[in-house]
């Protein structure tokens, strides 16, 4: 077998490979003669059919059939033999497959590239400093409060705040549109869920109350046909409520199933939750902020079967958010995850190239301190690190999570890092500003 590489760009390469006619005689012969003991032929016994007849009746078809198994053998050994590493399916072209002749054909394929990190120095990163304070511990208190209490009918005016039982028809001009009505809906004021001017045109009506108003439609609105339209509501008050919160007592504390059903032990519950989060989210700003930095410092040109692989995985997240196994994820246009996807290609070739470089193995024990770490969020921590130890596909997510945590630990050997304060609430929104605050 003779094959010839030729580089068309950094990361495609193209195979010219020529395989003897003999190969493909010999193995055209072997499978005639197998299909002769197994084929059915009238006037002959199975088994006992001549080869000659076969090869006449079958030959064709077999001879193709052991072309294109030939041909993805001879990829195969081609790449092996040429120390390539594919990054997905090549596209295989055949020259020359006439009978007596050597077997001839193209196979174009994209490697991964060879990646040749900058300073890592260059790489800059901000570390969020914060703390869970009493007052963020009472407001979480006052969150579970409200998440937990009563509504209860009032005959006054609605204000901030109340609940408010409404029907609604709204209208483009005098034609009621699609999805713009509903009967029964439960709409808290001041939350902010509906398109701005909505809730406060409701403000001061009372039960049994109908009111018309009208509203523009956000420019970014999901519904094509309705950003940036003036649309007019016909909306009925049925009925208005306000909100009456628990008082924070034991039994309050009781619905949370605490060992120890005391205020005192759902503080201590809360702020434990609240300062694993916020361990959580200050670890994870400090790793995208690095990752980001890497991306940006390092030109890494990336094989367009890599970003495939990942725009399919961000189609399955989407689905998933969408609701569902039975999404079709095709319908979802790649170019709507593309940016990402090279984003997320482009950093997982550069964090493979630090492993390599840097001879990173996974540690064990931080392994099992991430489990631990994890499974402290659940009522049964040992059965969860358990299942995780078990189970060969969870356990190697895990591990994988834990290398980028030791990918993160030498990129901070070298990186620039700033200190930044943020309260609580900033520290834990996956974008916070990065302000900091005056000490």
């Amino acid at each position: 077998m003779q094959v010839s590489v030729e580089n068309t760009s950094t990361i495609e390469r193209v195979l010219t490979i020529s395989v003897p006619a003999a190969r493909i005689e010999d193995k055209v012969s072997s499978e005639v003669a197998k299909t002769a003991k197994t084929v059915r032929i009238d006037g002959f016994r199975k088994g006992k059919v001549p080869v000659s007849i076969v090869k006449k009746r079958y030959g064709q078809g077999i001879r193709l059939d052991v072309i294109e198994q030939v041909m993805r053998d001879a990829y195969v050994e081609a790449v092996q033999k040429q120390e390539l590493q594919p990054a997905g399916m090549p596209q295989i072209e055949p020259k020359n497959i006439e009978e007596g002749s050597d077997l001839e054909f193209v196979a174009k394929v994209e490697v991964y590239p060879e990646v040749a990190l900058s300073d890592l120095s260059k790489v800059e990163a901000e570390r969020v400093l914060s703390e869970v304070t009493d007052k963020d511990v009472d407001n979480m208190l006052e969150t579970l409060r409200k998440q937990n209490a009563d509504w209860k009918p009032v005959k006054r005016k609605s204000v901030d705040g109340d609940q408010v039982t409404i029907d609604f028809v709204g209208y483009l001009g005098e034609e009621a549109f699609e999805g713009g009505s509903a009967e029964g809906h439960k709409l808290v004021l001041g939350s902010n869920t509906m398109i701005p001017g909505f809730e406060s045109g409701i403000v001061g009506a009372k039960a049994g109350e109908e009111r018309t108003i009208e509203v523009t439609f956000p420019e970014d609105y999901q519904a094509e046909n309705l950003k940036g339209k003036e649309a007019t509501f016909k909306i009925t008050v049925s009925e208005v409520e306000k909100q009456e919160l628990p008082e924070l007592d034991d039994a309050f504390v009781e619905k949370f199933g605490l060992s120890e059903a005391t205020v005192e032990g759902l503080r201590a519950e809360v702020r434990k939750n609240m300062e694993r989060e916020l361990n959580q989210a200050v670890k994870a700003k400090l790793k995208t902020g690095l990752f980001d930095s890497l991306v940006a410092n390092n030109e890494v040109e990336v094989p367009k079967a890599v970003v495939d692989q990942e725009i399919d995985a961000l189609r399955k997240q989407a689905a998933q958010q969408f609701g569902g196994q039975n999404f079709d994820t095709s319908q979802l246009p790649a170019e709507l995850f593309q940016d990402e996807a090279n984003k997320r290609a482009k950093l997982g070739l550069l964090i493979s190239e630090i492993i390599k470089t840097n001879d990173i193995k996974v540690d064990d024990d931080r392994v099992r301190a991430f489990l631990e770490d994890m499974a402290q969020a659940y009522q049964e921590p040992q059965q969860v690190i358990d299942f995780y130890l078990n189970n060969k596909e969870q356990l190697s997510q895990v591990q994988s999570a834990v290398l980028e945590e030791q990918v993160v630990d030498k990129l901070l050997e070298s990186a620039k890092v700033t200190e930044v304060t943020l309260g609580y609430e900033d520290a834990i929104k996956p974008n916070a500003p990065a302000t900091e605050e005056a000490e």
